[in-house]
């Protein structure tokens, strides 16, 4: 019966660590959002850390449905470099209203509406002039200066 439950348990680790090894995108600190991994995408990125390729797009999606009414969102995104946050040159501080869509998938815009489900998605590009190193990218969407979606990726910046 021991050596069942060895078993039983070996197997259990060996899947808790392969799905921890697929999550690539990281809960914000103090923050639990449901299937965060299932809710926001970042492609071309298969695991972490995201390989950020220099001159080329990025392409991210994000499911979310707001507690509130939501008159403007903004990104506040920064990327995380020897414990700084550096604002992630262009895309920190965009107005994205017109790059979030209905579950039909036409343009909703601003404002959104509390308990209806709703999906960003946008495109970045990565600079030639960025750093090649590793970073944790903080991203949020704002409505002001309070967060109702945040996440976090580990990435390589490179070329």
């Amino acid at each position: 019966m021991s050596r069942v439950c060895e078993v039983v348990l070996l197997i259990s680790a060996i899947v808790a660590c392969a799905s921890a090894a697929t999550d690539i995108v990281q809960q914000c600190p103090g923050r639990s959002i449901e299937a965060l991994n299932d809710n926001v995408k970042l492609s071309p990125c298969k695991r972490a850390p995201c390989k950020l390729k220099k001159g080329t797009n990025q392409h991210i999606s994000v499911q979310f449905m707001p507690e509130h009414d939501i008159t403007e969102v903004k990104n506040h995104v920064t990327a995380e470099v020897f414990g700084v946050p550096l604002p992630f040159v262009g895309v920190d501080g965009a107005t994205i209203c017109d790059k979030i869509f209905k579950e039909d998938g036409s343009v909703a815009g601003c404002p959104l509406k509390a308990g209806t489900k709703y999906t960003y998605k946008d495109s970045f590009p990565v600079l030639s002039f960025y750093p090649t190193l590793q970073a944790k990218v903080h991203w949020a969407l704002m409505q002001g200066q309070k967060e109702f979606v945040c996440f976090e990726i580990p990435v390589n910046i490179v070329n």
